[in-house]
């Protein structure tokens, strides 16, 4: 069913409102998935605040126009889903991977961040990303272990001196 104008112009506003808000964006071809797989990789980017959308290229060209995103105009061929990051950069290159694991006729064509595009190979790179509450737990991790490392430090000199005077002790019992 062909879009009216005013469909195309809602289409294009809302896809350029993501763009401009969004982390991170991979395009994706998805010829051969069923109606079914596309449901459930729908399901799963709205499960991990991802927007996925199958825009024309035509249409995707203009909403990316303005974004960080414009680098994508030259990878935007064939029969394309677009996935944004909202909240987590990693978040649609996790979605993307994983599915494509299960299903191998979601190929990964090209991957934006940051206004650079990279090419389907450094998918991975962005999927391994930390999420949010891992990169404070890292953080978290590395600010604790010098007072971890000290209090360790400070507590072992008493210790060692009870160890010494223990030896020193039973050498003389032993004598």
């Amino acid at each position: 069913m062909a879009l009216r104008l005013e469909d195309k112009k809602a289409l294009v506003a809302e896809v350029n409102a993501v763009a401009a808000s969004a982390h991170s964006a991979i395009a994706a071809e998805y010829s051969g998935l069923s109606v079914s797989q596309m449901t459930e990789l729908r399901a799963k980017a709205r499960g991990e605040s991802v927007y996925l959308r199958v825009v024309k290229n035509t249409l995707a060209k203009r909403a990316v126009k303005g974004t960080e995103f414009e680098c994508l105009e030259e990878a935007l061929q064939g029969p394309l889903l677009l996935a944004f990051s909202r909240e987590d950069p990693g978040a649609a290159a996790r979605v993307i991977k994983e599915f494509a694991k299960e299903h191998d006729k979601l190929v990964t064509k090209a991957v934006a961040i940051g206004g650079s595009l990279y090419g389907p190979q450094d998918l991975e790179r962005l999927a391994s990303l930390p999420n949010l509450e891992q990169a404070r737990a890292m953080l978290l991790g590395v600010l604790q272990a010098p007072a971890a490392q000290l209090a360790r430090g400070l507590a072992e000199v008493p210790a060692m001196l009870a160890r010494v005077l223990k030896a020193r002790g039973e050498s003389q019992e032993a004598a």
